[in-house]
């Protein structure tokens, strides 16, 4: 008697290398198998950082970007794309011409354009190739409040007063499926994340604010997204479970070193969850 076996779906992730584990492709790593996915890294960066913060980076040559890719892409069937840090206009260029081929792929694109130490990961020229080539590919966008404004922007001078729907609404007519805003930046009791889709909010939710900083919280949302639309859910309800996964992953986050908590991908391995412990 045959038995078959499934296989779990299959997400490849385009990140930098962040050596702490609290973002970054290690992260990625972890939520898309705590999520029952088998991961894919293709390294965009390598960086020298902890959890307080980057130090350096040595951005990958685009040709090896496109090397790692291609070679897995070859071998095994990609139920998504996540990207995350991409460190230059070359990658920009390489990974837009990687994605096209796939246009049935779902892609998830975390835009990360600093990290919480300061450091900046993107100029104007790489956030022009941004708007330009990879932001007309990407099924779901996830920037946070600050960086919404930032994408949708051409006016630094603007920034700041730029209403975040209507940074969300320039996102979706340069070709962003859906752009998902969160508020952790914003001064609000409570953060809400608010979902767009063309000129309409597909859905808002609202979240109890937690105490502390977190290293690697947007990365985590952006692959459990890309972890539950490979796993078959359309796109509002894998926004849904990725925010409850990602806040239960915050709500029992934990700190190794001296800099920032880290959100703990693998929660339910050690004791599950409590009914106390649920969002409001």
């Amino acid at each position: 008697m045959s038995t078959s076996i499934l296989l779990p779906p299959v997400v490849m992730s385009l990140n930098g290398s962040d050596p702490s584990g609290g973002a970054g492709i290690q992260a990625d790593i972890l939520t898309l198998a705590s999520l029952g996915c088998h991961p894919l890294s293709v390294i965009t960066a390598i960086t020298a950082q902890d959890s307080s913060g980057v130090a350096d980076m040595l951005v990958m040559d685009a040709e090896w970007v496109l090397d790692q890719a291609r070679l897995l892409l070859e071998d095994m069937r990609v139920a998504a794309f996540k990207v995350g840090l991409i460190g230059s206009i070359e990658n920009v260029a390489a990974i837009t011409e990687l994605v096209s081929d796939y246009p049935d792929v779902p892609l998830i694109l975390d835009p990360e354009l600093a990290n919480t130490g300061g450091h900046d990961f993107a100029d104007e020229e790489l956030l022009e190739a941004l708007r330009d080539l990879l932001l007309p590919q990407v099924t779901v966008l996830t920037p946070s409040s600050l960086e919404v404004r930032r994408l949708a922007s051409n006016d630094p001078d603007e920034e700041d007063s730029l209403e975040l729907a209507d940074a969300a609404r320039r996102l979706t007519a340069l070709g962003c499926e859906y752009v998902l805003v969160t508020g952790a930046h914003e001064n609000t009791r409570q953060v809400t994340n608010t979902l767009y889709h063309g000129n309409s909010v597909v859905r808002a939710d609202h979240w109890e604010r937690l105490p502390t900083g977190y290293h690697g919280a947007g990365g985590t949302l952006a692959a459990a997204i890309a972890g539950m639309l490979a796993s078959g859910a359309q796109v509002p309800e894998a926004v849904r479970e990725a925010q409850e996964y990602t806040w239960q992953t915050l709500k029992h986050a934990f700190r190794p070193g001296m800099g920032q908590h880290i959100p703990d991908r693998l929660f339910w391995a050690r004791g599950g969850v409590d009914e106390d412990e649920q969002p409001a």
